[in-house]
């Protein structure tokens, strides 16, 4: 890390460059330092510094395709595009997979060499636990080595609310089926006011929180995401990361780390304008500096782009998802990339580019 004495000579930075030099969390006051009066280029060197510290030149991506079952959804969150009615039908641009559905999609990708089967989707309400653990079992009898990433807090806790059963019980209950480990969808913005705002209704952060802990206690591994760029604050997101990173100290169960651009088309906030490239820029550097305790920090290509996300591995990222071959719909139909599709190549090109070596990884960050 070559800063010019000219930063080092700020003491507030001073302070910053020593906590993270000593790998000691920062704390929220240095966030807010980070946010607002850093400069990019400091937090930049920064970031890349932790990000080397833990994964050297390494550069990570895997091969995974999502399915996602269902848009049909009991939550009509503000932010969220793909979201429709649980009456809404086809023409209202809705859509509801059987499993016969699923196992004719996982048939399609048999020459894939696939290593990750991630599942999310809308809140459902007719589907119980049962019919989502057979989801899982579905998988893992067309392909028994894959991992299944499968169902958001947000999901589980219906799933608990519909069966009149404890959260410990679903997710033991998906655990027999074949669960390997949870997303990390439906963090949101942990901060009541905001959630309300943007996500009335559902699931509210405590809840988030305590299934991602019983997970972890049930050796279930999860990630963790934010949704940034919509009407939270800067101190909004801190107080985000900090208590992720106060739960990560507890049980040190969170792989990765994915912060969530705010995609502004064909939703109620639509009237918001979408964030900066170098305000995602910022917030990446600066979640991998306040989450030291997280390893990885991913930027999803899906949702940013390709640009972007390729941008985002000098300011700690080290990890850009997978191949995800065109299966998810969440973020094209607000605005992203219309049809999500990179060859193994490409995103091996996209990492090289930046002087990354590229690891192909398993879902729990194992090298293939």
């Amino acid at each position: 890390m070559n800063l010019s004495q000219e930063y080092l000579q700020n003491p507030k930075i001073a302070s910053i460059v020593q906590t993270v030099v000593q790998e000691e969390p920062l704390s929220f006051e240095q966030g807010m330092q980070l946010y607002t009066e850093t400069p990019l280029l400091v937090l930049q060197q920064l970031a890349d510094f932790r990000r080397r510290k833990l994964h050297g030149d390494n550069a990570y991506y895997n091969r995974n395709i999502h399915i996602e079952p269902t848009n049909k959804c009991v939550y009509s969150c503000k932010f969220c595009s793909f979201y429709r009615k649980p009456k809404a039908t086809e023409k209202d641009g809705a859509w509801d997979y059987s499993l016969e559905d699923v196992d004719r999609i996982l048939g399609d990708y048999e020459q894939a060499n696939l290593t990750e089967v991630h599942v999310t989707g809308g809140v459902h309400p007719g589907r119980d636990l049962e019919w989502w653990a057979d989801l899982i079992r579905t998988i893992k009898n067309k392909y028994p080595q894959i991992h299944v990433k499968a169902y958001t807090a947000v999901e589980i806790a219906f799933m608990a609310r519909k069966s009149k059963t404890t959260i410990h019980h679903v997710l033991s209950v998906l655990k027999e089926a074949g669960l390997d480990s949870l997303p990390g969808g439906g963090a949101e913005i942990f901060n009541p006011v905001v959630r309300k705002k943007i996500a009335g209704g559902k699931a509210p952060a405590n809840h988030w929180l305590e299934i991602h802990q019983t997970a972890h206690e049930l050796g279930v591994q999860s990630n963790a995401t934010m949704l940034y760029g919509h009407v939270e604050s800067f101190e909004d997101r801190l107080d985000h990361m900090l208590q992720i990173r106060k739960l990560q100290e507890k049980t040190g169960g969170f792989n990765a780390f994915i912060p969530l651009k705010y995609r502004n088309e064909n939703n109620a906030l639509s009237y918001l304008p979408e964030v900066s490239i170098e305000d995602d820029l910022r917030n990446y550097a600066v979640s991998r500096l306040m989450l030291h305790n997280i390893k990885h920090l991913k930027a999803y290509w899906v949702m940013l782009g390709f640009e972007t996300a390729q941008k985002s591995l000098l300011y700690g990222v080290d990890d850009l998802d997978g191949t995800v071959n065109d299966t998810t719909k969440i973020y094209s139909m607000a605005g992203s990339i219309e049809n999500p599709v990179v060859t193994t190549q490409q995103i091996r090109s996209l990492i090289t580019q930046n002087a990354r070596v590229p690891v192909e990884r398993n879902s729990v960050y194992e090298a293939v």
